[in-house]
């Protein structure tokens, strides 16, 4: 489902995706469920993500014949998620796309200022062959997919796509102005955020649920 208001904005409202995601928010889903579900829900969206890769023709033969079949034509992808949460992601999309290279990114949110704050970089040499997904299951203030995404474009990659499950409307409206030319894909659009930068109704701090840290 496309936003009106967000042009880029795929919001991903399959029922598999959406029954996954509800247990995902449940406060009584354990660390192990969580960290399933969130690999679950990122395969099933890379699925989706990846729908305008271009194809083209190669000659295959079956049991029975030659045939004319058709493979993906020589895109490179390239998986980048945003330590610490985005790692959560990563094996859902590796599961669709093997031969993807993966890189990191590591941003924490100054809890004063709720700025992102760097502390580690580190991208596929060959970036600039590829197309890249940057990861993240939570988009809050959008302050750390921004800082990401241009993090990325110093490298200059052919595209880049931005991949979480939950975003909040503000995140969405700082991310767009900031990065018009990146597609946005995520599972819901919740309500708001709150006083301390949290997705309401949300699923809680993604990186704790997801490494049992809480």
């Amino acid at each position: 489902m496309k936003m009106e208001e967000y042009p880029n904005v795929f919001v991903m409202d399959h029922p598999l995706i959406q029954h996954k995601l509800t247990f995902l928010r449940d406060v009584s889903t354990g660390t192990k469920n969580f960290r399933e579900l969130v690999s679950e829900i990122a395969m099933l969206m890379c699925y989706e993500a990846t729908r305008d890769l271009p194809l083209m023709n190669v000659e295959t033969v079956t049991p029975m014949e030659k045939t004319t079949t058709q493979v993906i034509a020589g895109r490179k992808l390239a998986f980048v998620p945003i330590l610490r949460a985005g790692l959560g992601m990563v094996d859902g999309m590796l599961s669709m796309v093997p031969s993807a290279k993966v890189g990191h990114i590591g941003l924490y949110r100054d809890h004063d200022t709720l700025k992102p704050v760097e502390y580690y970089n580190k991208l596929p040499q060959d970036i600039e062959e590829r197309d890249v997904i940057v990861l993240d299951p939570m988009l809050a203030t959008g302050g750390s997919a921004i800082d990401a995404i241009t993090i990325v474009k110093r490298s200059h990659p052919k595209s880049i796509k931005f991949l979480c499950v939950i975003a909040a409307p503000e995140g969405l409206k700082a991310l767009t102005e900031a990065h018009p030319d990146v597609q946005i894909y995520c599972a819901a659009v919740d309500r708001c955020l709150n006083e301390n930068g949290y997705i309401l109704p949300g699923l809680g701090d993604a990186g704790d649920r997801i490494f049992g840290t809480l």
